[in-house]
């Protein structure tokens, strides 16, 4: 636990910030923590594997009013992008559409796994509590309610035998 504490704090200190007129530490891009776990259960000889993705997906950001402008501007519409491009993935599972595109977005091809029935996912929304911040908050909420509705199936388990 404390090799994975000083990853995730390396990984804090590593992301990029910026501050905005609406975030003084605006996250500038998404944070994706992945460990790989193997078990052996030594009285049936096999070998137990799982993945736990820990992703924290910066904002969408208006820049109406955050007011970013060069680089910081680029980075929000390639936020947006990607939001976006996760939105098209859970409104393709939620429609259980013969295609799913993955491969719209980095985060979308990399989390592939997490929506393909092999694991089970939870999301926790963060919204702001003020009153200039309702359109966002509305919007977090809605795309929250959205994945929501999407099934995924039941989890897999991952069992080789050992020889």
């Amino acid at each position: 636990a404390e090799c994975c504490d000083d990853l995730l704090s390396l990984g804090a200190k590593r992301r990029s910030t910026a501050s905005t007129d609406m975030n003084a530490v605006s996250s500038r891009s998404h944070s994706v923590f992945t460990l790989n776990m193997t078990a052996k259960h030594l009285e049936k000889n096999k070998l137990i594997r799982g993945t736990l993705n820990l992703v924290d997906l910066a904002g969408s950001e208006r820049l109406d009013r955050s007011n970013a402008t060069g680089q910081t501007a680029k980075e929000a519409m390639a936020i947006n992008k990607s939001l976006s491009s996760l939105t098209d993935v859970f409104a393709a599972i939620g429609e259980k559409s013969s295609h799913v595109p993955f491969r719209n977005s980095k985060l979308t091809y990399l989390l592939q796994p997490c929506f393909s029935g092999d694991g089970k996912t939870l999301m926790v929304v963060n919204i702001s509590p003020t009153e200039e911040s309702v359109q966002e908050s509305m919007c977090s909420l809605r795309f929250a309610s959205h994945v929501n509705k999407c099934e995924l199936g039941k989890a897999k388990r991952t069992c080789t035998k050992v020889r």
